[in-house]
């Protein structure tokens, strides 16, 4: 039985190429990168965010091709048949371990040049560019995926950087606080000034600010949330966050969070009680309205933040129950 292709074709008949010495099937339109990936190979990456178009800048994913005169970036360089590629081998890997020590060299200049931090009275993104190694994530997503320019690259060369567009406030410029170029960064220098410990557990689940159902990941430390993560290539959105999705967190541990339902007394104030007091006192509540005013006096609004089957459960007792059809999710609108 011949060996495949991931995609079933037999090797001997697909487009192939060698790969660290062995045969390896090509898949129609995939990068080297993709290629070493789908082999298993961990080719290290800082400039390439599967999202971004591919930008070939920060070098560290070389690999020998036969034939090339120098190595070539894995990220931008299209797979083709007959190809022969060294994507582990000592020299590429010496290779990989010195431009990471430029990176760092070029952070040195980029302190001695001044840029190591940057104040801004937004709640919810911060930078540190003497952390920032230029490869451009931040700017390319805010353009690419957001369509906004809220930063910019600024300067040539070793004494280039980057700020927030003329170097204003995040607030200034055409930023959605969605949190993009903070999820991108390789290397924290754009972050979460919400976070005050680095996580200890990620729990995903489903963010409930609206129907579309974005997978987000819930990075806690001991049991209290410090950032909101979503994994590229995972749900609908791809990564991708709103700026409540991303930020708008901070209501779960707040002090005057309802914890338990409350009723009215005779006071007019506000008063704890339990779930079953208050259903019945809602129940009676309802009950009295329709028999005095009749059912259409009542209506049911839905929250955008309900599931699907909790609005299908209240319509349900508005029509059958109550009898009205003065039902209506915010999700609608």
């Amino acid at each position: 039985m011949s060996d495949s292709s991931p995609n079933g074709v037999p090797v001997s008949e697909a487009a192939t190429l060698h790969l660290d010495g062995v045969e390896v099937a090509i898949e129609p339109g995939e990068t080297i990168l993709d290629l070493c990936r789908r082999e298993g190979l961990e080719v290290p990456t800082l400039c390439h965010d599967d999202r971004l178009e591919p930008y070939g800048g920060c070098r560290t994913c070389l690999v020998d091709l036969e034939g090339a005169p120098r190595p070539v970036p894995a990220c931008k360089t299209k797979a083709a048949a007959g190809m022969k590629l060294e994507a582990s081998s000592k020299g590429i890997e010496a290779i990989r371990a010195t431009m990471m020590d430029m990176f760092a060299a070029d952070k040195k200049k980029l302190i001695a040049a001044g840029h190591t931090h940057f104040e801004d009275r937004n709640r919810f993104i911060g930078f540190n560019p003497s952390d920032c190694i230029l490869c451009d994530r931040c700017v390319r997503y805010c353009d690419e995926v957001m369509q906004c320019n809220a930063l910019e690259h600024v300067g040539q060369g070793d004494w280039g950087f980057i700020q927030p567009t003329d170097g204003k406030s995040f607030l200034d410029t055409d930023c959605e606080l969605c949190g993009g170029c903070v999820s991108t960064c390789p290397t924290g220098a754009l972050y979460d000034k919400q976070t005050t410990h680095e996580p200890d557990k990620s729990t995903r689940t489903v963010c409930t600010y609206c129907g579309v159902g974005c997978v987000i990941d819930l990075e806690t430390f001991e049991g209290k949330v410090q950032k909101i993560t979503a994994e590229v290539g995972v749900g609908p959105n791809n990564g991708d966050l709103c700026n409540k999705g991303k930020f708008a967190w901070e209501f779960i541990h707040h002090d005057e969070r309802l914890t338990q339902p409350l009723i009215r007394g005779e006071d007019g104030k506000l008063h704890p009680t339990d779930w079953d007091t208050a259903l019945k006192k809602v129940a009676a509540g309802l009950s009295e309205v329709k028999e005095k005013y009749g059912p259409d006096a009542l209506g049911f609004l839905a929250s955008s933040r309900c599931t699907n089957e909790d609005v299908y459960a209240i319509q349900k007792l508005a029509r059958a129950v109550i009898g009205t059809n003065n039902v209506h999710s915010c999700a609608a609108t």
